[in-house]
């Protein structure tokens, strides 16, 4: 079972979930389509397996966070997960479609929750709270890796000529009309992604930490 999903999170990766079929993962394994249903009974089962293939690395990437300020550990925890699904778009689709195919998706979920356990909430602001975070991670990065518009990938306009165009139109716009685009525009024509996502993850948990009276620790003294 682990060559068929080292190769189907190959296919993945590579190109994406029109590339993952049954007869490309055969020709990539050296056998017939047939045996791969020894494994999965379905395309959609093999993709829910994929993801969660993908998911035991950010386990253990993310293992050692228990010892520490609850929230930095959250914060860690939500990092690992967002630099997974961002390299891999395709996994934010099918992180935790089903728990049952899905258990290293249920234990990431429960490690997050763990460590919002930590704060002392109640048990609704508890899961409240652990499916936002998970929920903005997945959302975010998801959003980031979706596919370039096509002028950019036939390579007719890059990057940033095609952010550029899009700073330049909106500067065109009635001021009074569009207050919001007039006032972060020169912000979001040099802005980074990343930067944005972690920007967003600390307001969310400057929020829960309010809601939980949660101050982080010091930090150390130095000299």
């Amino acid at each position: 079972m682990e060559s068929v999903l080292t190769e189907a999170v190959g296919l993945l990766d590579e190109a994406g979930e029109p590339a993952l079929t049954f007869r490309a993962l055969a020709a990539r394994l050296g056998g017939g389509v047939g045996s791969i249903y020894w494994y999965v009974s379905s395309k959609d089962e093999l993709l829910e397996r994929a993801a969660d293939f993908v998911l035991e690395g950010v386990l253990d990437a993310t293992e050692g966070y228990v010892d520490g300020d609850p929230v930095d550990d959250l914060r860690r925890t939500a990092i690992a997960l967002f630099d997974a699904v961002a390299d891999r778009p395709w996994l934010g689709t099918y992180f935790m479609r089903n728990t049952g195919s899905q258990p290293n998706s249920l234990r990431y979920y429960e490690r997050v929750g763990q460590h919002v356990l930590r704060l002392g909430l109640d048990p609704l602001e508890t899961f409240n709270a652990a499916s936002a975070v998970v929920g903005y991670v997945i959302g975010i990065a998801a959003d980031l890796g979706q596919q370039p518009p096509e002028e950019v990938v036939d390579g007719s306009t890059t990057r940033s000529d095609y952010l550029a165009r899009t700073v330049a139109e909106w500067r065109e716009l009635d001021p009074d009309e569009w207050p919001f685009l007039h006032t972060i525009v020169d912000v979001f024509a040099d802005h980074d992604d990343a930067a944005q996502f972690r920007a967003g993850l600390d307001l969310l948990l400057a929020g829960l930490s309010l809601r939980a009276g949660h101050r982080p620790p010091p930090p150390p003294r130095r000299g």
